[in-house]
C-alpha cells in the first residue's frame, strides 16, 4: 500500500484536501501520495512563524543546538531508509543517496555547533576619539525575520538541510518549500524536528505547487528568501521583491582545467577518473557538475582518449543496484531537454565522441569536442550527464575560457604548481577553485556560492546565518574604560 505523506504546519502534522503523486523516474512506479496544503493553512503557517519570530530568536542556544544535534543523530539512525527515498523519488543512485544522507547528517551537526558559537557579541572602545571617551560598542546578531526557504529537487534531503539547519540555528522560523518532483525527503525532515522541543510555529514544511508561489514570495511577513534552483527563477523572485533580502545559489557550467604540469601517466588517469564520475554524478544534475573539460595542449591528446574511456566505464541503470554509477535523469522531459542541446551541438559541428543516446528519462553519459561557441550547450547549464573538451595553449589562455562563461560558481584546476594555484584563485570569476581535482568538491561547511550569473549570498552553515541575521550595536556609556 503506497503511504499518503502528510505536511507539517507549524511543528504538527496535517493534511490538506487534495493530494499528488511522486512517482519514481527510473520506473515510473508511484512513490508516495503528498497532501497538499490549502491556502488557509498557508496562511496559518505564515501567521504562526511571524507571531513566534520573537520568541524564537530569545531561544536560549543549548535549545536550539540540542534540536539540530537531535536531527544529525536521527539522521544516522534512519540513513539506509532515508537514502532509498532520495533514490525513489530521485532517481539518483544508491550509492549517491547514502552519501547525500551522509552530507545533512554534518550540515545539522555544523548548525548545533555554530549556535553554540554564533552571536557572542563582539566589543569595540569607542574613545579612540573625544568624543567616544567612556563608551564602549557590544555588537551583536539578531534574525531578520522569518526565512522562506525554496529548495530543489537534485538534493532533496541536502538541500532542504541547507535551508532550515542555519535558520534554527540562528533562531530564525523557516517556512520551507522542497520541491514537487522530490518533497518527500524534506518532509522526512519535519519527522524529526517534531521530536524536539522547538517552539511550535518556528518550522512549517509545505509542499506547495510552484504557480501558489508568488504570493509567498511577495508575503511581507516573509523578509528573507533562500532559493536555489534555476537562474530563470531566482532572478525572478529577487526582481519581484527588490526590498527584501534574497539568497540565490543559481546554476553554473563547471569548468575543470588541465595544465600542463599535470602531465604524468597517473596525473592523467587521476584527472579523467575524477572528471568521468563528477560529470556524471547524480546524472550530471549537480549545479558543480563538469560540464567543461579545458585542457592545456601539451596534454589534451593522452587525457582525451583517458576521459572517453573512463566515462564508457561508468555504470548506468537501476539507481537501487549498488553498483550503478548513472541513475536517469528527474524527468523524461529533463531527458529530452538535453538530447536536444547535444543533438543542436552535433548539427553545429561538434563531434560525438560516446554517448549521445536518450531511453525514458535515462540519458548515456556522453563527451563532445570541437563545440561552437554559440551552441546551447556551450552557454547554458546542461544539468545532464555531458561533458565538453577544449583545447587550449597556455594558462593564460585556460583561465580565459573559464571566465567567457555568463556563470561563476566553481572551477576546478589540475596543476602541481602553487604559484598557478594562487593565480588562478586570483584571476578566475567563481565563488570556488579547486585545485588539484574537479570543481565538485563541496564541504558543507565553506562558503558556497557563486559570481556573475550563478547568484548571490553563500550557503554553508555559518555563512548562511550570516545572511538571515543583521548587526545590530549597543552603546554603553559612562564606563570607567
Amino acid at each position: 500500500m503506497t503511504s499518503t505523506y502528510a505536511f507539517w504546519l507549524a511543528g504538527r502534522q496535517v493534511t490538506g484536501e487534495d493530494t499528488f503523486d511522486v512517482t519514481s523516474p527510473w520506473d515510473g512506479r508511484l512513490v508516495g501520495k503528498v497532501s497538499v496544503p490549502t491556502d488557509a493553512q498557508v496562511e496559518e503557517a505564515v501567521a504562526a512563524a511571524y507571531a513566534v519570530r520573537d520568541e524564537f530568536a530569545a531561544t536560549p542556544a543549548h535549545v536550539r543546538a540540542a534540536a539540530l544535534d537531535h536531527v544529525s543523530k536521527r539522521l544516522v539512525e534512519r540513513t539506509e531508509e532515508i537514502a532509498q527515498l532520495i533514490s525513489a523519488e530521485n532517481g539518483k543512485p544508491i550509492k549517491w543517496a547514502r552519501g547525500e544522507v551522509g552530507r545533512a547528517v554534518s550540515v545539522f551537526r555544523f548548525a548545533a555547533e555554530e549556535a553554540r558559537r554564533f552571536n557572542g557579541g563582539e566589543a569595540q572602545r569607542l574613545d579612540t576619539d573625544l568624543g567616544g571617551q567612556g563608551r564602549l560598542a557590544l555588537t551583536r546578531r539578531f534574525p531578520k525575520g522569518v526565512v522562506l526557504g525554496i529548495a530543489p529537487f537534485n538534493f532533496p534531503l541536502n538541500l532542504c538541510a541547507h535551508k532550515v539547519a542555519p535558520a534554527i540555528a540562528a533562531g530564525a522560523p523557516i517556512i520551507l518549500k522542497p520541491a514537487p518532483a522530490t518533497p518527500l525527503s524534506g518532509l522526512i525532515i519535519g519527522d524529526l524536528l517534531a521530536e524536539t522541543d522547538l517552539p511550535a510555529g518556528s518550522w512549517s514544511i509545505l509542499p506547495v505547487a510552484n504557480d501558489r508561489m508568488p504570493a509567498l514570495v511577495q508575503d511581507e511577513r516573509l523578509p528573507v528568501i533562500s532559493f536555489t534552483g534555476s537562474e530563470k527563477v531566482g532572478y525572478a523572485i529577487m526582481d519581484s521583491v527588490p526590498r527584501k533580502h534574497c539568497t540565490l545559489e543559481l546554476g553554473g557550467n563547471g569548468a575543470a582545467v588541465v595544465l600542463g604540469d599535470f602531465a604524468s601517466d597517473a596525473d592523467l588517469d587521476w584527472a579523467a577518473t575524477r572528471i568521468a564520475t563528477f560529470s556524471n554524478y547524480q546524472g550530471g544534475q549537480s549545479c558543480i557538475s563538469v560540464q567543461r573539460v579545458i585542457a592545456d595542449a601539451t596534454v589534451y591528446d593522452r587525457l582525451l582518449p583517458r576521459i572517453v574511456a573512463a566515462v564508457e566505464a561508468q555504470v548506468t541503470g537501476d539507481p537501487t543496484d549498488d553498483k550503478t554509477d548513472v541513475g536517469p535523469l528527474v524527468s523524461e522531459d529533463a531527458a529530452k531537454r538535453v538530447e536536444s542541446w547535444v543533438d543542436e551541438a552535433v548539427a553545429a559541428g561538434a563531434k560525438l565522441l560516446t554517448g549521445g543516446k536518450r531511453d525514458a528519462a535515462s540519458y548515456a553519459p556522453t563527451v563532445l569536442t570541437e563545440v561552437p561557441a554559440d551552441t546551447t550547450i556551450s552557454c547554458e547549464e546542461v544539468f545532464g550527464p555531458v561533458l565538453t573538451v577544449q583545447k587550449v595553449d597556455g594558462e593564460a589562455e585556460a583561465f580565459a575560457a573559464v571566465n567567457e562563461s555568463k556563470y561563476g560558481l566553481q572551477a576546478g584546476v589540475f596543476t602541481h604548481d602553487l604559484q598557478v594555484a594562487f593565480r588562478a584563485h586570483r584571476a578566475l570569476e567563481v565563488g570556488g577553485v579547486v585545485i588539484g581535482d574537479v570543481p565538485s568538491y563541496r564541504a558543507d561547511q565553506m562558503p558556497y556560492g557563486g559570481a556573475k550569473q550563478s547568484g548571490v549570498g553563500r550557503e554553508g552553515v555559518k555563512f548562511a546565518m550570516d545572511d538571515y541575521t543583521y548587526e545590530r550595536v549597543l552603546v554603553l556609556t559612562g564606563l570607567a574604560l
